[in-house]
Order: structure tokens, then C-alpha cells, then sequence
């Protein structure tokens, strides 16, 4: 009995786990995110326990430095104040070197195919990309939210906030480094991302400081940009006080996060300089 290549093509893709027709590659996916979790757990002491040492540093000279004589902000002690700003600044960070790093070595190193030719779609791509950057987020977290408790006895007063607003920011963050590891075509251009874009969008977001404190047009400036919300409303889930309405937060973020999903599926679906 002969095949024609449709059927055998079908035969394929069945023999490999593949649902065709609009339904999930769940084995591809799975395969994907895993490799993911793997590539940042092979190195933890550089992607999980380096940022909590950094957070600690971050906090120890702060309240060294300022902590007695900075006196409260927004009605807490600085210290405290500085605690879930220092989380969640360590926590976008990470998600966006996961998705970027990921991608950019991939593409030096000359195995970038190696995730473009699986019968994986675009957004099943997208996916696997921010859930591995979800996931390394959310330990980072984990990590520097028990030092806070252990250290500053700091818990979350409204943990349902806090835990949607890490994981809103390490999907938009993942997204954006997926976004930077699509555009750049060597590692200086992806520092240069990293150094011009993200850092600063990260430094001038109100981790260290309200606000309305800030003179005009800053302070208005600062309703801007994403990462100020991630930050503002992760401070809400922790103390219970934000210099923004949660609810506003809540929209702006769900609202970036969805665009940075859809320029990147975009782009991973016509393989905008990803092709070699």
C-alpha cells in the first residue's frame, strides 16, 4: 500500500509525540523547558545563590550607610522599604538573562537550529523560553524572600499580590530578553541591551526610594515605565503600601507583558534574525 508524503509526514510527526492541526507538541515543550531548567541549575551557584549574595550586599550597605539615619518612607523603616524592591529587581534581572543568554548562545555557538528545526510552533517556542525564565525568577525569589525573613523578619502581608507581580515581571523580563537575544547578533551588542536599556530602566524604578519624592517631569516619567509598576506593586504584596494603585499596576504589567509576548511571537514565527 503506498503513502503519499502527506501521510508519511503525518506518520512523522505522530512517531515524534507531535499533535498537529492546532494541538500542543507537549513533548516538544516539555523538552524545551526542561533543557531550559537544566542549562541555569548546571551553573546554581551563579544563577540562584549569586543573587542572593547580591541582595544581601544590596541591603547590608544600604542599612549600614542609611538605614538609622534615612528614617521611614511611606510609613516603614527604610530597610524594610528597600527589602522587597532589592527582590524584585534581582528577580527581573535573572529572567531576563535566562531567555537572553539562552538565545544569543545559541545563536554564537551555531545551535540555534537545533530549536528552530523540532516541530515546535512559535508560541510553543515562546513558551518553553519564558517558563525557563519563570522558573529560574521564582527560585531567585524564593531564595531572597526567605533571607528577608530570616534577616529582617519581613513576610508578605498580601502574598496573592506579591506572587503575581513576580510572575508577571519575570514573563514581561523574559520576554524583553528573548526580544534582546533575537536582535542582537553578538555578545558586546547584548551588553550594550543590557547596560543602556535595562539597567537603568531597572535603577530608576523606585527600588531604592518613593517616588513622589522625585521633582517634576521625573516623578510623571517614572508612571512610564513597566518596570516601576513590578517593583511598586511587589512592595504592596510585602508592606502593604505603593506608590501606585495595585489595581493600575496590575493592568499596566498584564498589558506589557501581553505585548512583549506578541512582538516576540512575531518575530520567532517569521525567524526575524534567527535564521542562519
Amino acid at each position: 500500500m503506498s503513502h503519499t508524503p502527506v501521510d508519511l509526514d503525518r506518520q512523522l510527526g505522530q512517531s515524534m509525540g507531535v499533535r498537529r492541526f492546532g494541538r500542543i507538541n507537549r513533548l516538544g515543550l516539555q523538552t524545551l523547558i526542561g533543557r531550559e531548567v537544566r542549562r541555569f541549575l548546571a551553573v546554581w551557584q551563579q544563577t540562584v545563590f549569586a543573587p542572593l549574595m547580591t541582595a544581601g550586599l544590596f541591603v547590608l550597605v544600604f542599612a549600614l550607610a542609611l538605614g538609622r539615619d534615612r528614617g521611614e518612607v511611606m510609613g516603614v523603616p527604610y530597610v524594610e522599604f528597600l527589602g522587597p524592591g532589592i527582590l524584585m529587581m534581582t528577580v527581573i534581572q535573572n529572567a531576563f538573562a535566562n531567555s537572553s543568554s539562552s538565545i544569543i548562545s545559541a545563536k554564537m555557538q551555531g545551535n540555534i537550529i537545533d530549536t528552530l528545526m523540532p516541530p515546535l510552533s512559535a508560541g510553543e517556542i515562546l513558551t518553553g523560553y519564558l517558563v525557563g525564565s519563570l522558573i529560574r525568577a521564582a527560585l531567585v525569589a524564593v531564595v531572597i524572600g526567605l533571607g528577608l525573613a530570616a534577616v529582617l523578619g519581613l513576610v508578605p502581608e498580601h502574598p496573592l499580590w506579591a506572587a503575581t507581580f513576580i510572575t508577571l515581571g519575570a514573563l514581561f523580563m523574559g520576554g524583553l530578553g528573548l526580544l534582546a537575544g533575537i536582535i542582537a547578533q553578538k555578545f558586546d551588542q547584548m551588553a550594550a541591551i543590557t547596560n543602556f536599556v535595562v539597567t537603568p530602566l531597572s535603577y530608576l524604578s523606585g527600588t531604592f526610594y518613593s517616588v513622589h519624592a522625585l521633582p517634576e517631569p521625573f516623578r510623571t516619567l517614572s508612571h512610564w515605565n513597566p518596570i516601576f509598576y513590578l517593583i511598586d506593586g511587589v512592595r504592596y504584596g510585602f508592606l502593604g503600601v505603593s506608590d501606585a494603585p495595585p489595581a493600575r499596576g496590575l493592568l499596566v504589567c498584564t498589558a506589557a507583558v501581553l505585548l512583549v509576548g506578541w512582538i516576540g511571537w512575531r518575530w520567532l514565527r517569521s525567524g526575524y534574525r534567527m535564521k542562519p
